[in-house]
């Protein structure tokens, strides 16, 4: 029986779990990739003179070029060959993970940093698309709950890996070993890649429908909505005109849908089937997701500025406070992965709770310990953060895929993912605007210690508000399925 299009080749069982960990390894180093540059940023400013402008491109140029890359490489993996995308991600990664590390200039740096991130957009649609490809029913659980703690370990450990490549490489260069490390991953990756993913069936070759229109109006959606928040610092230099983009952003939205609605009644596949969104299992997991990816990277860069600048911690050290999240995250990713098809939505959203506790606690240990302690209770509290952080990454994955078909896997997760992009991107503009506002105006009214703790307290008081958002949306879809389930 020939398949449909969309299938792709079956895989042996014995390879199954090795194609599996070269995808997570792949999304393991795009998430370290993301994290571990912000700790580097006042050593390239040292190294190479750069602007403050210069800076904040370096990070959210990163952001914004991965986004718009994130759907359409989805939707090619999932109507072509998911292991070529794949490659060709990871070849991109490797060459501009060079010219990052080579760069005699910030110009040439930035350059290497934006087509980094078009190299990430292709290949992490293409790591979810393969794990539903790859798995099933309980052990589609296990494997999500696998990549949630690898995931959760990446993210925490960004900071950590930064700061020991400075202070390993020195002041001056040792930002360049950032970029370094990711070569040999990368070729060591694409290797395994090539030998263990599955491509797709010999005589399967359906036409490539990209929806070229669809992709330049979701190109300006996705621009519009987050260039003002990539570039709000806080700062009263910052240009109010920015905001006008959100007008830009809203009829660009009605264009896209209007668009994509045409374009699917001709016949056609249009780059985004809206039809996604009426899963409610998907939109509710998407929200949350979106909620919690734009709390908790934020509050890790809070808690970074505020033990580097506040307490006077170098990077390596400050980074390592979050150690604590990233391996008890690793442990409940793990555990809820294969509990979340017994016990459900009421797991996601006990971790959400578990979450704001440890954020609440953050704050009160920052501001109400000495600051010789601080830090050393901030990373013992980290541990209840990382429990509950484990507990929504991998089991709302698995909730938000579970009623999708595999055949749109990957564009299901790039959409999935690009949400979290633009959750981080919001999450961390409004988290750093509070914060640095809070040291502009209370900045020589206070002593230094003080400034910090009103800073801290301001930016984290949208890291709450931002969980409180991902609980609520958590409690609105319990209450939907044991509707469903008194029906029935």
């Amino acid at each position: 029986m020939p398949q449909q299009p969309g299938a792709h080749a079956p895989i042996a069982n014995d390879k199954r779990w090795r194609a599996y960990w070269v995808c997570v390894g792949v999304a393991a180093i795009t998430i370290v990739d993301l994290t571990k540059v912000n700790v580097a940023l006042p050593a390239i400013e040292q190294a190479l003179g750069a602007g403050s402008t210069e800076l904040q491109l370096l990070v959210a140029g990163f952001v914004l070029t991965f986004g718009l890359t994130l759907v359409p490489a989805g939707r090619l993996g999932d109507q072509g060959s998911r292991k070529v995308m794949f490659l060709i991600g990871l070849s991109l990664f490797t060459v501009t993970s060079l010219v990052c590390a080579l760069a005699p200039t910030t110009g040439v740096l930035l350059v290497g940093r934006l087509l980094q991130g078009v190299a990430a957009g292709i290949q992490m649609p293409q790591v979810l698309g393969l794990v539903q490809q790859l798995f099933q029913g309980a052990e589609r659980g296990a494997a999500f709950g696998l990549f949630g703690a690898t995931i959760g370990i990446a993210t925490a450990f960004g900071p950590t890996l930064g700061g020991l490549a400075i202070a390993i490489g020195g002041p001056v260069d040792g930002w360049r070993g950032i970029f370094w490390m990711n070569v040999p991953l990368a070729l060591l990756a694409i290797v395994f890649a090539a030998w263990l993913l599955p491509g797709r069936p010999p005589g399967d070759r359906a036409r490539i429908s990209l929806d070229p229109v669809g992709v330049l109006i979701f190109g300006v959606v996705v621009v519009a909505l987050m260039w003002p928040f990539l570039f709000t610092t806080g700062s009263p230099d910052d240009d109010p005109a920015r905001w006008w983009t959100l007008v830009v952003f809203a009829l660009a939205t009605v264009a896209f849908i209007w668009w994509e609605r045409r374009y699917a009644a001709s016949g056609r596949a249009p780059l985004v089937p809206l039809g996604l969104f009426s899963l409610r299992s998907y939109r509710n997991g998407t929200l949350l997701a979106t909620a919690y990816f734009g709390a908790v990277p934020a509050s890790f860069l809070l808690t970074n500025l505020f033990l580097q600048q506040g307490l006077g911690l170098e990077a390596v050290y400050a980074g390592m406070v979050t150690i604590g999240f990233a391996l008890t995250s690793a442990v409940t990713s793990w555990i809820g992965g294969r509990l979340v098809n017994r016990i459900g939505r009421p797991l996601v959203v006990l971790g959400v709770a578990l979450l704001l506790v440890g954020q609440g606690l953050l704050v009160l240990v920052a501001v109400g310990t000495p600051p010789e302690l601080t830090p050393w209770i901030m990373a013992a509290v980290m541990l209840i953060g990382g429990t509950g952080g484990g507990l929504v990454i991998a089991p709302n994955q698995v909730l938000a895929l579970a009623d999708v078909p595999v055949v749109q896997g990957g564009l299901a997760g790039s959409v999935g993912q690009l949400g979290q992009r633009i959750g981080t991107a919001i999450g961390t503009a409004v988290a750093l605007s509070l914060f640095y506002s809070a040291i502009y105006s209370e900045e020589g009214q206070a002593a230094r210690i003080d400034v910090f703790h009103a800073a801290y307290a301001a930016g984290m008081a949208a890291v709450g508000g931002l969980l409180l958002i991902a609980l609520a949306v958590g409690l609105v879809d319990l209450r939907q399925r044991l509707a469903d389930q008194r029906v029935a």
